[in-house]
């Protein structure tokens, strides 16, 4: 009997797998630490603006999301002819993969970039070619090094996910020159929000002064809009028009694009967010090394935290024991990282009971 065959190469692409949610159980607290969600929830005004829409529900939205890219434009100064949005940057990922790419091409992304590299490049034939990255970090030579006359495109997201690693905006600059010109160098800034480096930019200047350069973000991280699906993307004029020649017409929905647009005006909500998991991200790093366990330095919302190999004390070992407390993790065999666990930054509650169930998982309660 025949059927519908998937185009070549789609059975091969390895599906995304979310972090795991918590099952509820009678009388226990449980908290999802899995999915880099801020513990804060949307700015109130972003609540208040998308419960304002919903008597016109049968509207279809704006085709074009014209009042948030206003809105980005003037929070970032940038030109909202420049700016096109999505449900999510994972979309857009996606959409520049189908612009960008197709069978026979090549683009390059780091061992443990994000995931959504690899589904968006081979889902449209392409090949995903891995640099290897130094000490968790990209390596600009190593990416150089890997390009061919077939590579027509490099992800690259800063800060990294779900190392929580990034590299200097100098060394941003050093890749981009070093890339053929016809190579679109796509810089992922999901968890920019978080980042106070001085040496940190996420690309908006390199953006600004090259045909070549786009840069990604998404209101899912520290504007707590998850759920809603919103994401965006400044790029050269050229870039966009051809990308809005594929994109869905009514892609962001009404509530998503009001909602997003009082989020991103709300700063004192974005600023305490950023201020807490600095702190949090700092003494949890502090906390959980005094164990014997290795903390990667991270800029973002989450921390890597890596295991030893012997049995009992494995990142295995840890997430069924974390689990077991209501603590969920996220597991990263799916990463190449087997032997960590990548925890977001929580409500002050969560933070010190995963520093006290770590502390009891080595003592070996």
């Amino acid at each position: 009997m025949s059927r519908p065959v998937p185009n070549p190469g789609i059975l091969d692409i390895a599906p995304y797998t979310p972090g795991k949610s918590p099952v509820a159980e009678p009388g226990r607290k449980v908290f999802k630490l899995s999915a880099n969600e801020t513990p804060f929830g949307p700015s109130p005004k972003a609540i208040e603006a998308f419960k304002h829409v919903a008597d016109h529900l049968e509207d279809y939205p704006e085709g074009t999301s014209r009042v948030l890219r206003e809105a980005i434009g003037r929070s970032f100064g940038l030109d909202p002819n420049r700016i096109i949005c999505g449900a999510g940057s994972d979309e857009i990922l996606n959409l520049l993969a189908h612009t960008y790419l197709s069978h026979g091409d090549e683009a390059i992304s780091t061992t443990h970039g994000f995931l959504v590299y690899p589904i968006a490049t081979m889902a449209v034939g392409a090949k995903n070619v891995i640099a290897a990255e130094k000490n968790l970090t990209c390596d600009v030579d190593a990416i150089l090094k890997a390009v061919t006359p077939k590579t027509k495109l490099v992800w690259l997201a800063n800060p990294n996910n779900p190392t929580g690693t990034y590299i200097p905006f100098d060394e941003v600059k050093r890749l981009r020159a070093g890339l053929p010109s016809h190579v679109l160098l796509v810089l992922d800034a999901a968890y920019s929000d978080y980042v106070s480096r001085n040496d940190y930019e996420m690309g908006i200047e390199l953006v600004a002064t090259t045909e070549n350069t786009v840069v990604t973000h998404t209101f899912s991280k520290i504007h707590g809009l998850a759920a809603l699906r919103v994401g965006w993307m400044f790029g050269p004029e050229h870039i966009i028009d051809a990308v809005n020649r594929i994109r869905g017409p009514f892609n962001v929905s009404t509530p998503a694009m009001y909602a997003a647009v009082a989020a991103i005006e709300d700063t004192a909500h974005q600023a305490m967010s950023k201020q807490f998991t600095e702190t949090w991200r700092n003494w949890l790093t502090e906390e959980i090394g005094k164990l014997g366990l290795k903390v990667t330095p991270s800029v973002a919302n989450f921390v890597l935290i890596h295991f030893p190999t012997e049995k009992g004390k494995t990142a295995d070992d840890a997430d069924a024991f974390l689990t077991r407390r209501g603590l969920v993790l996220r597991a990263l065999k799916n990463y190449g990282l087997p032997h960590c666990l990548r925890m977001t930054i929580g409500t002050e509650e969560a933070n010190r009971l995963v520093a006290e169930a770590l502390r009891d998982f080595m003592a070996g309660k």
